[in-house]
Protein backbone atom coordinates (compact mmCIF):
# COMPACT_ATOMS: atom_id res chain seq x y z
CA UNK A 1 0.00 0.00 0.00
CA UNK A 2 1.50 3.46 -1.39
CA UNK A 3 1.55 6.19 1.60
CA UNK A 4 1.81 9.78 0.24
CA UNK A 5 1.46 13.15 2.35
CA UNK A 6 -0.53 15.88 0.07
CA UNK A 7 0.57 18.42 3.18
CA UNK A 8 1.90 18.35 6.41
CA UNK A 9 0.44 21.01 8.63
CA UNK A 10 1.06 20.49 11.99
CA UNK A 11 1.62 24.41 12.60
CA UNK A 12 -1.42 25.27 10.71
CA UNK A 13 -3.55 27.49 13.05
CA UNK A 14 -7.04 26.06 14.45
CA UNK A 15 -9.83 26.50 11.78
CA UNK A 16 -11.76 29.98 12.16
CA UNK A 17 -15.36 30.92 12.52
CA UNK A 18 -17.37 30.41 9.43
CA UNK A 19 -17.82 33.63 7.45
CA UNK A 20 -21.52 35.22 7.49
CA UNK A 21 -22.10 35.30 3.57
CA UNK A 22 -21.14 32.95 0.73
CA UNK A 23 -17.79 32.65 -1.04
CA UNK A 24 -18.13 30.26 -3.43
CA UNK A 25 -18.68 31.47 -6.81
CA UNK A 26 -20.49 28.40 -8.83
CA UNK A 27 -20.26 27.70 -12.56
CA UNK A 28 -23.01 27.81 -15.02
CA UNK A 29 -25.65 24.96 -13.96
CA UNK A 30 -26.11 21.93 -15.50
CA UNK A 31 -29.98 21.03 -16.32
CA UNK A 32 -30.96 17.40 -16.47
CA UNK A 33 -34.11 15.64 -15.76
CA UNK A 34 -33.07 14.99 -12.10
CA UNK A 35 -30.66 17.79 -11.26
CA UNK A 36 -33.14 19.75 -9.32
CA UNK A 37 -34.22 17.11 -6.93
CA UNK A 38 -30.52 16.22 -6.33
CA UNK A 39 -29.83 19.27 -5.67
CA UNK A 40 -32.07 20.11 -2.91
CA UNK A 41 -30.53 21.64 0.20
CA UNK A 42 -30.18 19.31 2.83
CA UNK A 43 -29.28 19.95 6.20
CA UNK A 44 -25.28 19.08 7.28
CA UNK A 45 -24.88 16.99 9.85
CA UNK A 46 -22.09 15.28 11.73
CA UNK A 47 -21.92 11.69 10.36
CA UNK A 48 -19.62 10.08 13.20
CA UNK A 49 -16.71 11.91 15.23
CA UNK A 50 -14.89 14.05 12.83
CA UNK A 51 -16.80 13.12 9.50
CA UNK A 52 -19.75 15.04 8.45
CA UNK A 53 -22.07 15.11 5.45
CA UNK A 54 -22.13 18.68 3.48
CA UNK A 55 -24.13 17.46 0.64
CA UNK A 56 -27.40 18.22 -1.00
CA UNK A 57 -30.37 16.29 -0.99
CA UNK A 58 -29.79 13.75 -4.19
CA UNK A 59 -25.73 14.20 -4.17
CA UNK A 60 -23.31 13.24 -1.56
CA UNK A 61 -20.67 15.48 -0.26
CA UNK A 62 -18.31 14.12 2.47
CA UNK A 63 -15.80 16.60 5.22
CA UNK A 64 -13.29 15.54 7.12
CA UNK A 65 -12.08 17.46 9.89
CA UNK A 66 -8.97 18.32 11.85
CA UNK A 67 -7.72 21.66 13.35
CA UNK A 68 -5.19 21.27 10.68
CA UNK A 69 -7.24 21.45 7.54
CA UNK A 70 -10.15 19.39 6.39
CA UNK A 71 -10.78 16.88 3.45
CA UNK A 72 -13.83 16.96 1.17
CA UNK A 73 -15.24 14.38 -0.71
CA UNK A 74 -17.09 15.14 -4.42
CA UNK A 75 -18.66 18.73 -5.77
CA UNK A 76 -21.72 17.42 -6.69
CA UNK A 77 -23.30 19.73 -9.56
CA UNK A 78 -21.78 23.02 -10.63
CA UNK A 79 -25.18 24.50 -8.69
CA UNK A 80 -24.18 22.53 -5.78
CA UNK A 81 -21.02 24.23 -4.68
CA UNK A 82 -22.61 27.12 -2.90
CA UNK A 83 -24.85 24.56 -0.94
CA UNK A 84 -21.81 22.71 0.12
CA UNK A 85 -19.98 26.41 1.04
CA UNK A 86 -23.29 26.78 3.14
CA UNK A 87 -23.36 23.68 4.74
CA UNK A 88 -19.72 23.70 5.28
CA UNK A 89 -20.08 26.88 7.23
CA UNK A 90 -23.13 26.08 9.21
CA UNK A 91 -20.60 23.39 10.19
CA UNK A 92 -18.50 26.41 11.94
CA UNK A 93 -15.45 25.24 9.04
CA UNK A 94 -14.67 27.05 5.60
CA UNK A 95 -14.01 25.70 2.49
CA UNK A 96 -11.08 27.99 2.54
CA UNK A 97 -9.35 25.49 5.19
CA UNK A 98 -10.29 22.30 2.60
CA UNK A 99 -6.77 21.35 1.20
CA UNK A 100 -7.73 17.97 -0.56
CA UNK A 101 -10.87 17.20 -2.74
CA UNK A 102 -11.17 13.54 -3.48
CA UNK A 103 -13.47 12.59 -6.49
CA UNK A 104 -15.93 9.20 -6.29
CA UNK A 105 -15.83 9.47 -10.45
CA UNK A 106 -15.84 12.10 -13.00
CA UNK A 107 -19.37 12.88 -13.44
CA UNK A 108 -20.79 16.13 -14.15
CA UNK A 109 -23.15 15.47 -11.07
CA UNK A 110 -20.26 14.65 -8.68
CA UNK A 111 -17.27 16.08 -10.39
CA UNK A 112 -19.28 19.28 -11.45
CA UNK A 113 -19.00 21.55 -8.57
CA UNK A 114 -15.26 20.91 -7.84
CA UNK A 115 -13.83 23.15 -9.96
CA UNK A 116 -15.65 25.90 -7.77
CA UNK A 117 -14.77 24.92 -4.51
CA UNK A 118 -11.03 24.13 -5.85
CA UNK A 119 -10.56 27.57 -7.38
CA UNK A 120 -11.94 29.07 -3.53
CA UNK A 121 -10.09 26.36 -1.64
CA UNK A 122 -6.70 26.02 -3.88
CA UNK A 123 -6.77 22.35 -2.63
CA UNK A 124 -5.47 19.65 -4.47
CA UNK A 125 -8.06 17.65 -6.43
CA UNK A 126 -7.32 13.60 -6.31
CA UNK A 127 -9.15 11.23 -8.33
CA UNK A 128 -7.84 7.88 -10.35
CA UNK A 129 -5.94 8.15 -13.86
CA UNK A 130 -9.09 7.77 -15.73
CA UNK A 131 -10.90 10.23 -13.64
CA UNK A 132 -7.86 13.16 -13.36
CA UNK A 133 -7.69 13.32 -17.12
CA UNK A 134 -11.77 13.30 -17.26
CA UNK A 135 -11.44 16.74 -14.74
CA UNK A 136 -8.79 18.05 -16.06
CA UNK A 137 -10.57 18.16 -19.37
CA UNK A 138 -14.28 18.68 -17.96
CA UNK A 139 -15.38 16.28 -19.96
CA UNK A 140 -16.18 11.93 -19.95
CA UNK A 141 -13.70 9.27 -21.33
CA UNK A 142 -14.76 7.59 -24.65
CA UNK A 143 -14.49 4.45 -22.48
CA UNK A 144 -16.77 5.81 -20.06
CA UNK A 145 -20.49 3.70 -19.94
CA UNK A 146 -22.88 6.81 -20.11
CA UNK A 147 -20.27 8.17 -23.02
CA UNK A 148 -22.74 9.78 -25.74
CA UNK A 149 -20.37 11.68 -28.13
CA UNK A 150 -18.05 14.70 -26.73
CA UNK A 151 -20.19 17.08 -26.36
CA UNK A 152 -22.62 15.21 -23.76
CA UNK A 153 -22.11 15.30 -20.01
CA UNK A 154 -19.55 17.90 -19.67
CA UNK A 155 -18.80 19.81 -16.70
CA UNK A 156 -16.65 22.57 -15.38
CA UNK A 157 -12.73 21.55 -16.17
CA UNK A 158 -10.13 22.28 -12.83
CA UNK A 159 -6.77 22.49 -12.32
CA UNK A 160 -4.24 20.97 -9.51
CA UNK A 161 -5.77 17.66 -10.04
CA UNK A 162 -3.56 14.34 -9.26
CA UNK A 163 -3.55 10.87 -10.06
CA UNK A 164 -4.03 8.18 -7.21
CA UNK A 165 -3.30 4.32 -7.78
CA UNK A 166 -5.28 1.52 -5.95
CA UNK A 167 -4.46 1.43 -2.13
CA UNK A 168 -2.56 4.69 -2.17
CA UNK A 169 -2.99 6.97 1.56
CA UNK A 170 -3.81 10.32 1.06
CA UNK A 171 -3.00 13.05 3.75
CA UNK A 172 -3.59 15.83 5.37
CA UNK A 173 -1.70 16.63 8.84
CA UNK A 174 -3.66 13.52 10.71
CA UNK A 175 -5.93 12.51 8.28
CA UNK A 176 -5.21 9.73 6.06
CA UNK A 177 -7.80 8.48 3.30
CA UNK A 178 -7.15 5.52 1.49
CA UNK A 179 -8.22 5.16 -2.11
CA UNK A 180 -9.33 1.65 -3.36
CA UNK A 181 -10.07 1.25 -7.27
CA UNK A 182 -13.47 0.51 -7.91
CA UNK A 183 -13.97 0.49 -11.51
CA UNK A 184 -17.52 -0.61 -13.30
CA UNK A 185 -19.79 2.77 -13.30
CA UNK A 186 -16.85 4.43 -14.83
CA UNK A 187 -13.86 3.17 -15.90
CA UNK A 188 -12.34 5.34 -12.91
CA UNK A 189 -14.87 4.58 -10.19
CA UNK A 190 -12.99 4.94 -6.63
CA UNK A 191 -14.06 4.06 -3.39
CA UNK A 192 -12.43 6.07 -0.20
CA UNK A 193 -11.61 4.57 3.49
CA UNK A 194 -10.57 5.92 6.92
CA UNK A 195 -10.74 5.95 10.11
CA UNK A 196 -12.84 7.84 12.23
CA UNK A 197 -12.86 8.41 16.13
CA UNK A 198 -15.38 9.89 18.62
CA UNK A 199 -13.37 10.04 22.14
CA UNK A 200 -12.04 6.25 22.81
CA UNK A 201 -14.08 4.64 19.45
CA UNK A 202 -12.75 4.89 16.15
CA UNK A 203 -14.69 3.04 13.23
CA UNK A 204 -13.81 1.93 9.71
CA UNK A 205 -15.96 4.69 7.14
CA UNK A 206 -16.55 3.80 3.51
CA UNK A 207 -17.30 6.35 1.03
CA UNK A 208 -18.37 3.93 -1.83
CA UNK A 209 -18.54 4.95 -5.40
CA UNK A 210 -21.28 4.39 -7.40
CA UNK A 211 -22.00 0.08 -8.24
CA UNK A 212 -24.74 0.76 -10.72
CA UNK A 213 -24.70 -1.06 -14.51
CA UNK A 214 -26.08 2.29 -16.23
CA UNK A 215 -25.55 3.30 -20.02
CA UNK A 216 -25.80 4.87 -23.27
CA UNK A 217 -27.24 3.12 -26.02
CA UNK A 218 -25.20 0.65 -27.47
CA UNK A 219 -22.58 -0.31 -24.27
CA UNK A 220 -22.56 -4.05 -23.29
CA UNK A 221 -21.47 -4.44 -19.52
CA UNK A 222 -20.66 -7.76 -20.97
CA UNK A 223 -18.05 -6.16 -23.41
CA UNK A 224 -17.44 -5.90 -27.46
CA UNK A 225 -14.43 -4.98 -29.44
CA UNK A 226 -14.08 -1.56 -27.58
CA UNK A 227 -14.95 -2.55 -24.35
CA UNK A 228 -12.83 -5.79 -23.07
CA UNK A 229 -12.93 -7.03 -19.49
CA UNK A 230 -15.86 -4.85 -17.71
CA UNK A 231 -18.05 -7.23 -16.36
CA UNK A 232 -14.65 -8.81 -14.83
CA UNK A 233 -13.53 -5.89 -13.96
CA UNK A 234 -17.13 -4.80 -12.33
CA UNK A 235 -17.50 -7.74 -10.73
CA UNK A 236 -14.11 -7.38 -8.54
CA UNK A 237 -15.09 -3.87 -7.60
CA UNK A 238 -18.21 -5.16 -6.05
CA UNK A 239 -16.03 -7.76 -4.40
CA UNK A 240 -13.65 -5.24 -3.18
CA UNK A 241 -15.95 -3.27 -1.94
CA UNK A 242 -18.14 -5.82 -0.08
CA UNK A 243 -14.83 -6.93 1.48
CA UNK A 244 -13.14 -3.72 3.27
CA UNK A 245 -13.67 -2.76 6.42
CA UNK A 246 -16.75 -1.25 6.89
CA UNK A 247 -18.53 0.09 10.30
CA UNK A 248 -20.05 3.09 8.41
CA UNK A 249 -21.75 3.34 4.47
CA UNK A 250 -21.77 6.35 2.78
CA UNK A 251 -22.18 6.30 -1.21
CA UNK A 252 -21.96 8.59 -3.84
CA UNK A 253 -25.80 8.96 -4.07
CA UNK A 254 -27.46 9.13 -0.27
CA UNK A 255 -30.72 7.19 -1.09
CA UNK A 256 -28.33 4.45 -2.46
CA UNK A 257 -28.63 3.68 1.82
CA UNK A 258 -31.56 5.31 2.69
CA UNK A 259 -30.39 8.59 4.02
CA UNK A 260 -33.65 9.86 4.89
CA UNK A 261 -34.62 6.60 6.77
CA UNK A 262 -31.66 7.12 8.79
CA UNK A 263 -32.05 10.95 9.64
CA UNK A 264 -35.35 10.15 10.37
CA UNK A 265 -34.50 7.13 13.05
CA UNK A 266 -31.56 9.60 14.25
CA UNK A 267 -34.62 11.83 15.17
CA UNK A 268 -36.87 9.55 16.66
CA UNK A 269 -34.24 7.39 18.66
CA UNK A 270 -31.84 10.01 20.52
CA UNK A 271 -28.48 8.01 21.43
CA UNK A 272 -28.67 5.80 18.38
CA UNK A 273 -26.97 5.95 15.29
CA UNK A 274 -28.44 4.08 12.58
CA UNK A 275 -25.45 5.13 10.23
CA UNK A 276 -23.39 2.52 11.99
CA UNK A 277 -23.88 -0.98 10.19
CA UNK A 278 -20.95 -3.03 9.87
CA UNK A 279 -23.05 -4.88 7.81
CA UNK A 280 -23.61 -2.41 5.22
CA UNK A 281 -20.83 -3.25 2.64
CA UNK A 282 -21.58 -6.46 2.60
CA UNK A 283 -25.59 -5.52 1.72
CA UNK A 284 -24.56 -2.88 -0.45
CA UNK A 285 -22.34 -5.20 -2.90
CA UNK A 286 -24.85 -8.08 -2.65
CA UNK A 287 -27.51 -6.04 -4.14
CA UNK A 288 -25.08 -4.62 -6.84
CA UNK A 289 -24.10 -8.03 -7.59
CA UNK A 290 -27.84 -8.72 -8.32
CA UNK A 291 -28.40 -5.89 -10.26
CA UNK A 292 -25.26 -6.76 -12.72
CA UNK A 293 -26.81 -10.16 -12.98
CA UNK A 294 -30.20 -8.57 -14.11
CA UNK A 295 -28.36 -6.11 -16.73
CA UNK A 296 -25.70 -9.24 -17.86
CA UNK A 297 -28.99 -11.43 -18.16
CA UNK A 298 -31.07 -8.75 -20.74
CA UNK A 299 -27.62 -8.07 -22.41
CA UNK A 300 -27.07 -12.11 -23.64
CA UNK A 301 -30.23 -12.40 -24.04
CA UNK A 302 -30.99 -9.37 -26.67
CA UNK A 303 -27.84 -11.03 -28.58
CA UNK A 304 -29.39 -14.35 -28.55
Amino acid sequence: MRTCVVLLLASWPALSGAPATPTVKADPPIRCDSCDAWNRAQEPFRVFGNTYYVGVAGLSSVLIASDAGLILLDGGLPQSAPLIDANIRKLGFRVQDVRLILNSHAHFDHAGGIAALQRESGATVAASASGARAIRRGRLPADDPQYAGPRAGGFPAAKGVRTVADGETLRVADLAVTAHLTPGHTPGSTTWTWRSCDGPRCLDVVYADSLTAISAPGFRFTGDARHPGVEASFRRSITTIGELPCDILLTVHPGFTDLEGKLRRLHEQPGSNPFVDPQACRAYAADAARRLDERVASERKAVD
